[in-house]
């Protein structure tokens, strides 16, 4: 699913999750578990077109739950990965084709650490956009942090886009 590497244990929650969220109609974007102080925290960002609700929420962690009990965690969270969520998946790069995205670098290139333009294309070698003045950027995938939509929160028709 994602592009990172995961150990075994969680690809197998990765499945399970998958498994449940299909029933509900949701899409897993990303399952990762993390230490933090308050201990194993597995979250699972879930989305839908049209946005997950609170409820959605909810009712997926109610789902879920009961099917990771075999699971070292301490905390589960599942929430929305956000309108502007890093691209990590061979599916949110299909969504973003052709959208306008902000490329991060770990260094500069052409002269900066970030580079806005429409998404051409993504792999697990490189990105590629088309910048406003119409130039085709390409940056090997090695050397970019991460991928993103851009929002633009004045532009009215592009938010009830994402709405739909």
């Amino acid at each position: 699913m994602a592009y990172a590497k995961q150990s075994p244990a969680l690809k197998a929650v990765e499945e399970r999750a998958l498994r449940a969220a299909a029933r509900e109609g949701l899409e897993v974007v990303e399952v990762t578990l993390q230490k933090e102080s308050r201990g194993k925290c597995l979250c699972v960002y879930i989305d839908k077109p049209g946005g997950v609700t609170l409820d959605d929420c909810e009712r997926y962690h109610k789902l879920l739950q009961p099917l990771l009990e075999d699971v070292d965690y301490d905390i589960m969270e599942v929430s929305s990965p956000g309108a502007d969520r890093p691209l990590k998946t061979p599916r949110d790069v299909e969504k973003n084709l052709g959208r306008e995205v902000e490329v991060r670098l770990f260094a500069k290139s052409r002269g900066a650490k970030m580079h806005r333009g429409r998404l051409v294309e993504m792999n697990d070698d490189r990105v590629v956009i088309e910048t406003a003045g119409g130039e085709t950027a390409v940056f090997e995938r090695k050397g970019v942090a991460l991928v993103k939509p851009y929002i633009d929160l004045d532009d009215e028709e592009a938010l009830s886009e994402d709405e739909e």
